[in-house]
């Protein structure tokens, strides 16, 4: 598990419930830990397939005749799917943190530990880097994103102080930006804001947002009836869209009722939120965050 140490791995696989024979993905691969986990249910019938868009995880794949891991992002997870002739499937797990992996290799430019440049991609063939929304978004985009991804409540000031910095050349590394931002990072708070500074920037990078609502909309359709979604998340922006899906099928507003104020909902939640045990943080620190949400096809 030095890739990355799965978090709530007993839970998230349990919730499942699978079936020796059925149909089950990994929509998260990276160091294919839940994978091999969900392989140990499966009999020699069933079928894992398993999403990474990170050239990285590649290396990790399973020799294993029922596994089959597919280099895409999941928001294609249906058409990929279909491509590989399984239209539904009985179960579906996802883990939405960022892996150990791209956090500890420093020149991925994920973590606020290393001066690296400003990537921050999860798929390295993206054109579209942390250098670029660094360096090429107008004041108003990234006053947006630090405001929209990183909540954070000095983003107009921040963003007009990027603007400025970068009149004098281009910022190319994390300590380039951070000195840009020097004036707001408080000692006492410095690793907190930066810590959701990188995240606005990443989610941006990647589209997360975009990719997660894609995601979640596809599921109704894949699971067959009574198939489970296993969900993990780790920042609040991430858990209110599972949250609110899982509830009423929407990421916003109200679903219409019917004369006697009904509604329908292609989901209903299974059990209570899931958080790890002390003894799990302990072990690992970056589960702190994690929120486990099952959710069963109606």
């Amino acid at each position: 598990m030095d890739y990355h140490n799965p978090v709530l791995l007993k839970e998230s696989v349990e919730g499942l419930q699978i079936k020796p024979d059925g149909i089950y993905v990994d929509v998260t691969f990276g160091g294919g830990g839940h994978s091999k986990e969900i392989l140990k249910h499966l009999g020699p019938n069933g079928k894992l397939f398993a999403f990474d868009q990170d050239q990285d995880a590649l290396l990790n794949t399973i020799d294993d005749d029922r596994f089959t891991l597919i280099n895409e992002n999941f928001r294609h997870v249906r058409r990929f799917l279909r491509f590989y002739g399984a239209k539904q499937v009985d179960g579906v797990l996802a883990d939405f943190g960022v892996s150990s992996h791209q956090f500890d290799v420093a020149q991925r430019g994920f973590s606020t530990r290393f001066e690296a440049d400003l990537d921050m991609r999860m798929n390295q063939e993206d054109k579209v880097s942390a250098y670029h929304v660094i360096n090429e978004y107008e004041d108003e985009e990234i006053k947006r994103v630090l405001f929209e991804y990183g909540e954070l409540r000095q983003a107009p000031a921040m963003a007009k102080a990027i603007v400025e910095s970068r009149r004098d050349g281009v910022l190319k590394t994390s300590e380039q930006l951070k000195t840009a931002l020097d004036k707001f990072l408080n000692h006492q708070k410095e690793n907190k804001v930066l810590a959701q500074i990188y995240q606005a920037i990443r989610i941006e990078v990647n589209q997360e947002i975009e990719a997660l609502k894609e995601f979640l909309q596809q599921t109704p359709e894949i699971l067959v009836k009574g198939g489970r979604l296993s969900m993990i998340s780790y920042h609040s922006l991430e858990d209110r869209l599972v949250k609110r899906f899982v509830r009423n099928g929407l990421f916003e507003g109200e679903p219409e009722r019917d004369v006697f104020g009904n509604f329908e909902v292609p989901l209903k939640k299974v059990g209570g939120l899931i958080v790890p045990t002390s003894e799990e943080i302990k072990i690992n620190n970056r589960a702190r965050s994690a929120k486990l949400r099952i959710a069963e096809k109606l």
